[in-house]
C-alpha cells in the first residue's frame, strides 16, 4: 500500500515489509517516509487545518456517518486485514472491526455536539453589564500516533474525534501493523473527507516520530503506546496540547468471598484476548490466601482449554504475538520468575511467536514479571492475606490504567474504588474491558487525557471566552 501525503497517494522506493506474525510471510509493503516527507506532510496540514474547520458541524457528521457505513459494511476484509497484520485470532479481528465503527459513529454523532457556554460574569462584583460565553475550536493540526495492538480501533480512536472537532490530521501508524490506518484513510476519502483533511506516513519513530511532534505546528498530539516512547514524546513534544495512552500491569484482587468459578472464567478472558497484548489486559492477580490454591485450580482448566496457533484458524483462542522477539521476551521473564522461586502451572512454552498461554504462581510482586509491564500470554499469581495488604500490593507500581475486584461485599468494593490508583475500575470483573464511549485513561505514568469520542473531542478543541462589554 501507499502514503497518503499532501493529498495524493505516494510510494517509495524504501519499503517496509508487513508480516504475519504467524508464519513470518509478507502480506504488503509499505512506503519508508523520510524527513522531507513529514515537512511535506505538515506543510500540507497547515492549509488542511483551514479547510477543516470550515466545514459544519452536519458537514463533519455526514462524513463520519457514512465512512462508519462503509466499515460496517466490510466487516470481514477489515477484519481479516487486521489479524492478518497483528496476528490477533480472526474472532477478535472482527470484533476489532466492528468497535472502530462505534467509535467513528460516537465521533460522527460528537460532530454535532461542539459547544460553549454562557458564564454568567454579573455574579462578580465587576461584571455587570457583560455577557460572557465560551466557544470551542479546533486545535488545528492533530499528530495522532497509534500502536500496533489495535491497528484499526485506536486509529479510529484518533482520527475519528479529531475530524469530528475539524482538525486536520497525521497519522503515523505502527511500524508493524499500518495496513489497517492506510485502509480507513481510503474509506474516509471515498466517504467525501477533503483529502486536505487527512494524510498517513509510515516509517521509523525514531526517523519521523520525533519530527512530527517537535514541531510547532502541530497544536494536538494523540499518542498510544508505550511509557518509554510516551516519555520521550513529553520531552520532545514543547507546548502544545498531549493526551498519553501509556502502559499497564493490571492488577485484578480476589477476595475470600468470591465466585471462583466466575473469577477464573474473567482471568481466562481477560488475560489471554489478543496474545496478552493489550495495556489493561489481567497481569497481576492478587488472590487472598484462604482461596489462592482453589482458584489455581479452577483457573488451570481453562488456561489448558485456549489453544494458541494460527490466527486465522477458527479454532484457534490464541494468536502469535506481534513479533517473535516479544514472544522470546516473554519466555525470558517467566524463565527469570521461576529462577526467583515461581512455578509455572500452566504453558510456559513457546513455538516461534506463540507463547502458550500461561499461568505463573508463587510470584513475587518485585519480580519483573509483576512489576513490569508484561504485554504477553501469561498471568501472575501472589497470594494476600488482608485487603490492606491487598491494596497496597495493587498500588506499589507507577502504573494506574485499569484494576478489578472479584468480592461481593460492598464495603470491600467501595474501599477499592476508592483506594486503588487507576483510571479504569471494574468490580466482579478483570481489568480489561473497555466500551469506545467511556471516558478511558490512566492515572499516574500510564497517561493522561481521555479517549472516548465526547472525552477525546474536549481533547482536540481548544476553549475561547468570549466577553461582551454592554453599554447598558
Amino acid at each position: 500500500m501507499k502514503n497518503f501525503l499532501a493529498g495524493e497517494w505516494v510510494d517509495k522506493s524504501k519499503k517496509i515489509e508487513v508480516r504475519n506474525p504467524y508464519d513470518n510471510s509478507v502480506i504488503d509493503a509499505v512506503p519508508k517516509a523520510e524527513a522531507a516527507d513529514v515537512e511535506r506532510a505538515l506543510a500540507f496540514a497547515q492549509r488542511g487545518a483551514k479547510v477543516m474547520a470550515k466545514l459544519s458541524g452536519y458537514e463533519r457528521w455526514k462524513i463520519l456517518r457514512k465512512a462508519a457505513d462503509s466499515m460496517a459494511a466490510r466487516n470481514e476484509e477489515l477484519g481479516r486485514l487486521i489479524s492478518k497484520e497483528e496476528g490477533k485470532i480472526i474472532a477478535e479481528g472482527r470484533g476489532e472491526a466492528n468497535r472502530a465503527v462505534e467509535a467513528m459513529t460516537g465521533s460522527a454523532e460528537e460532530a454535532k455536539r461542539l459547544h460553549g457556554e454562557t458564564v454568567p460574569l454579573d455574579g462578580d462584583p465587576v461584571g455587570a453589564n457583560r455577557l460572557g460565553f465560551t466557544l470551542r475550536v479546533p486545535c488545528g493540526v492533530v499528530a495522532a500516533i497509534t500502536p500496533f495492538n489495535f491497528p484499526l480501533n485506536l486509529v479510529c480512536h484518533k482520527v475519528g474525534p479529531a475530524l469530528a472537532a475539524g482538525n486536520s490530521v497525521i497519522v503515523k501508524p505502527a511500524t508493524d501493523t499500518p495496513l489497517s490506518a492506510l485502509r480507513l484513510v481510503e474509506i474516509l476519502l471515498e466517504s467525501g473527507l477533503p483529502p486536505e483533511g487527512i494524510q498517513c506516513i509510515t516509517g521509523s519513530g525514531a526517523e519521523i516520530g520525533d519530527l512530527l511532534v517537535a514541531d510547532r505546528r502541530v497544536r494536538k498530539i494523540s499518542f498510544t503506546g508505550s511509557r518509554e516512547v510516551g516519555d520521550r514524546i513529553c520531552r520532545t513534544a514543547g507546548i502544545k496540547k498531549v493526551t498519553m495512552e501509556l502502559g499497564s500491569n493490571s492488577p485484578l484482587i480476589i477476595m475470600p468471598d468470591a465466585d471462583l468459578e466466575k473469577v477464573a472464567a474473567a482471568v481466562a478472558s481477560t488475560g489471554y484476548s489478543n496474545a496478552g497484548q493489550s495495556c489493561i489486559s489481567t497481569q497481576r492477580v492478587l488472590a487472598a490466601g484462604k482461596v489462592y490454591s482453589d482458584f489455581l485450580s479452577a483457573l488451570s482448566p481453562k488456561v489448558k482449554a485456549l489453544s494458541a496457533g494460527n490466527q486465522l484458524d477458527e479454532k484457534t483462542k490464541v494468536g502469535p504475538m506481534v513479533r517473535e522477539a516479544d514472544a522470546v521476551r516473554v519466555e525470558q521473564w517467566v524463565q527469570e520468575a521461576v529462577g526467583g522461586g515461581a512455578r509455572v502451572v500452566v504453558g510456559g512454552s513457546r513455538q516461534g511467536a506463540v507463547y502458550a498461554p500461561t499461568v505463573v504462581a508463587d510470584v513475587k510482586p518485585e519480580m519483573r514479571i509483576s512489576c513490569d509491564e508484561l504485554f504477553g500470554p501469561a498471568v501472575t499469581v501472589t497470594p494476600f492475606q488482608t485487603i490492606d495488604e491487598a491494596i497496597t500490593l495493587a498500588n506499589d507500581t507507577f502504573y494506574g490504567l485499569s484494576a478489578g475486584i472479584f468480592t461481593e461485599k460492598i464495603e470491600w468494593a467501595m474501599r477499592f474504588a476508592r483506594e486503588v490508583e487507576s483510571g479504569n475500575l471494574h468490580i466482579n470483573w478483570g481489568p480489561a474491558w473497555r466500551v469506545d464511549l467511556m471516558p478511558y485513561g490512566g492515572l499516574k505514568e500510564s497517561g493522561f487525557g481521555k479517549e472516548g469520542p465526547r472525552y477525546a473531542v474536549e481533547e482536540m478543541t481548544e476553549l475561547k471566552m468570549v466577553v461582551f462589554h454592554l453599554s447598558t
